[in-house]
């Protein structure tokens, strides 16, 4: 799993970028990235893993998230299934040029401030968003930049919104620490169906237990063993979805036992596997993986 930078081109006659992306997902790449631009992604349906900062959760039936310049996330794409249709824009803040003391300026400003956390926004406001971002997608000029000042202003003014972290997570822990998460984050990946041996994985990052322990603790602001096991729920979560069943997603993500399996499902998902797999079937809740007491994580995948 790469950690990258990704530079942002606006798009031609334009000082920022809307992209609209339908492609399969699998010829997509869902990197773990960082950008100065602020970002609005709008899932127009479907699920995946939206992963913003320290946070990392699963949405349904699409999505509306702002993230802040240079705050850390995975596309949305991630862990999602076909068909996956998303609309994306990108822009910095130096574009937004009006008087300060400007009521809308304030209210806007305000937003950005809070984006730096990661902004989940609830599906009423994403309905009045999606038109107007696809209204975007067909206009050109100053008629576009209008609509984004439109869309930030009404944003600003909603209240019906999670934010997704406590505090913000500066780039700087990615970029100090790149190589060294790339390889644990790589590891586990490729080994989370298998028991996996926490002094292996230190020796893979060239350190003592220790020393790797406190590392990881610093840069995720969770233990490595808590880590594997939220990697894990998360896959036995997407596994549900594809109606597997509860014993084949305990034993397929590494969990040996299922009743220890239901345990930790309870404590990172706040519902039992059974429960999950009733709501996710009749679709009588938008299932996020709510961290117990908010605890968070990065994951990277």
């Amino acid at each position: 799993m790469k950690v990258t930078f990704e530079r942002v081109i606006p798009d031609e006659k334009s000082s920022f970028c809307i992209i609209h992306n339908n492609s399969p997902v699998s010829q997509l790449k869902w990197e773990y990235h960082y950008h100065p631009e602020i970002e609005l992604v709008c899932v127009l349906s479907g699920n995946g893993t939206r992963h913003v900062g320290y946070h990392e959760s699963n949405y349904t039936d699409g999505d509306l998230v702002l993230i802040g310049s240079n705050i850390p996330h995975s596309g949305f794409g991630l862990n999602s299934i076909d068909p996956h249709e998303e609309i994306v824009l990108q822009f910095k803040e130096e574009i937004l040029q009006f008087p300060q003391e400007e009521v809308e300026a304030r209210s806007i400003k305000n937003l950005l401030e809070l984006s730096k956390y990661g902004i989940y926004f609830h599906n009423k406001i994403k309905k009045v968003m999606l038109p107007r971002l696809q209204l975007m997608l067909e206009s050109e000029g100053y008629k576009r930049y209008l609509l984004l000042l439109e869309i930030l202003f009404d944003l600003s003014k909603c209240d019906d919104y999670d934010l997704l972290n406590k505090e913000i997570m500066p780039y700087t822990i990615i970029s100090k620490n790149k190589t060294r998460l790339e390889n644990i984050f790589t590891y586990v990946e490729n080994h989370y169906d298998e028991e996996i041996d926490i002094e292996e994985v230190a020796k893979l990052a060239n350190l003592t237990l220790p020393a790797f322990c406190n590392f990881f603790k610093k840069a995720t602001q969770i233990t490595f063993t808590e880590f594997v096991n939220r990697y894990r729920i998360n896959k036995a979560c997407l596994m549900m979805a594809q109606d597997k069943s509860i014993s084949e997603c305990s034993y397929s993500c590494g969990f040996n036992n299922v009743t220890y399996f239901n345990r930790i499902f309870k404590k990172y998902t706040t519902k039992t596997p059974s429960e999950f797999m009733k709501n996710f079937s009749h679709n009588k809740v938008n299932v996020d993986l709510k961290i117990e007491n908010e605890v968070k994580i990065r994951t990277g995948f």
